[in-house]
């Protein structure tokens, strides 16, 4: 069951004669909050996707910002292209009910999630799809590799936070454990969405919402591989790669983990005992060398995100930072 926003969404559609689809439709969704200019670079990629025939495809953006800051940008495309694209508003802010609003306006047999801040390869979409039928599975994700708006200080890189955990040493068919997943860069059948409650779930408004979601339907038998050729890639703006940045996300991601079944109990205990043991260690880290220093700090700022939580302490409260 979708569950809609406390609002009804403001739609606009451009004006289009009247078809109908032959064939499979794929549906591609993108969240998006105050980043028009990313969001318009992530549509010039999907206006040019190649579908070799195999498939048609429109795109569904709901935008997170009540004010409606996407409007113009994609008011622009809508008069200038002829592949569908819808717009829609969830006035609430929350990660969990915008995806949700994406799923319950999408048209066709399969569903695609990219993020605004990305870009995909031309061949995206016809590289999800053609693993998704051959290999007769649930869905398929591909690999998002950073790019840079400035280059990183070295010792950044080596902290390891902009390495995915689906990244590099996957093979195209591996089967992936739903802690390797998101909605980044996925094609799901459409029927895989309506197996689970949601199928965003509420309480993962800041984030965390695509876990729990890959989490609840890998329970429910259905699977998920990785496609090395489906490439998209990821702009990573100047603030983000700031300790500070990094520090306030590992913050958010231990408010989330908290929400998972896992996180509690056992879960709890160990952040305490991890808090205490990285925090008595930092000095020696320090010692160690700049970068040693910040990956462990982030790795503190995890846990101590998640005892602040289970304190009822939210010092986090909008995953949506940078703009």
């Amino acid at each position: 069951m979708i569950r809609p926003g406390i609002e009804e969404a403001v739609t606009t559609r451009a004006p289009r004669p009247a078809t109908i689809a032959v064939g499979p439709h794929i549906s591609v969704c993108v969240c998006t909050f105050k980043r028009p200019a990313l969001l318009a670079n992530l549509i010039k990629g999907l206006l040019v996707q190649r579908t070799e025939g195999k498939f048609t495809f429109s795109i569904t953006i709901v935008d997170n910002d009540h004010l409606g800051t996407a409007r113009e940008t994609v008011e622009h495309f809508q008069q200038n292209h002829e592949i569908a694209i819808d717009y829609f508003i969830e006035p609430v802010q929350s990660i969990a009910l915008a995806r949700n609003r994406s799923v319950s306006n999408a048209k066709g047999d399969f569903i695609a999630f990219i993020d605004d801040d990305e870009y995909p390869v031309a061949d995206w979409l016809l590289q999800l799809y053609n693993t998704l039928i051959e290999r007769k599975v649930d869905g398929v994700l591909g690999p998002v590799d950073s790019q840079f708006a400035e280059p990183p200080p070295a010792w950044m890189l080596k902290t390891g936070v902009f390495d995915r955990p689906n990244g590099p040493g996957y093979e195209t068919g591996a089967v992936l454990d739903w802690r390797r997943t998101g909605t980044g860069n996925v094609l799901l059948r459409r029927a895989v969405l309506g197996v689970v409650d949601g199928p965003f779930l509420s309480q993962f408004g800041s984030g965390g919402e695509d876990l729990d979601f890959f989490r609840r339907a890998s329970l429910k038998g259905k699977v998920f591989i990785w496609c090395n050729e489906a490439l998209a890639h990821e702009t990573v703006p100047v603030e983000r790669t700031r300790v500070w940045f990094q520090l306030r996300r590992a913050l958010l991601r231990g408010k989330v983990s908290l929400e998972r079944p896992s996180g509690r109990g056992l879960g709890l205990l160990k952040s305490a005992a991890a808090f205490f043991i990285y925090t008595l260690s930092l000095p020696i880290f320090l010692v160690m060398g700049r970068a040693m220093f910040v990956k462990y700090l982030i790795k503190d700022f995890d846990h101590i995100g998640k005892l602040l939580a289970w304190c009822g302490i939210d010092v986090v409260r909008q995953k949506y930072v940078v703009k």
